[in-house]
């Protein structure tokens, strides 16, 4: 059973830091690309960073040079490393897994992320 829990939101001001994230059960990286996404208030989901099973990482032109993602194998947990926050980074962060070869996808409950003075 695939599960996975995030943590390390909350609220910060202009400029600061935050590092989410995202413990996964029941997955082997090298079997599951992984990613963040996040949603804000009246609009889409759109993905702000993947891991593929190899390692490579992508990010959304909005977030590069200002986040990093990472991961843990041996303790199945990814990161997201969140600097010179902005008040347009205001979202529910969301942690994501796709097993390759395979629709099959799974979502974890959001931490909220509120970029604030």
């Amino acid at each position: 059973q695939v599960q996975l829990v995030e943590s390390g939101g909350g609220l910060v001001q202009p400029g600061g830091s935050l590092r989410l994230s995202c413990e996964a059960s029941g997955i082997f990286f090298s079997r599951y690309n992984m990613a963040w996404y996040r949603q804000a208030p009246g609009k889409q989901r759109e993905l702000v960073a993947r891991i593929s099973t190899g390692g490579a990482i992508n990010y959304a032109d909005s977030v590069k040079d200002r986040f990093i993602a990472f991961r843990d194998s041996a303790n199945t947990v990814i990161f997201l490393q969140m600097n010179d926050l902005k008040p347009e980074d205001t979202a529910v962060y969301y942690c994501h897994a796709r097993r390759l070869f395979s629709s099959s996808d799974w979502w974890g409950q959001g931490t909220q992320v509120t970029v604030s003075s």
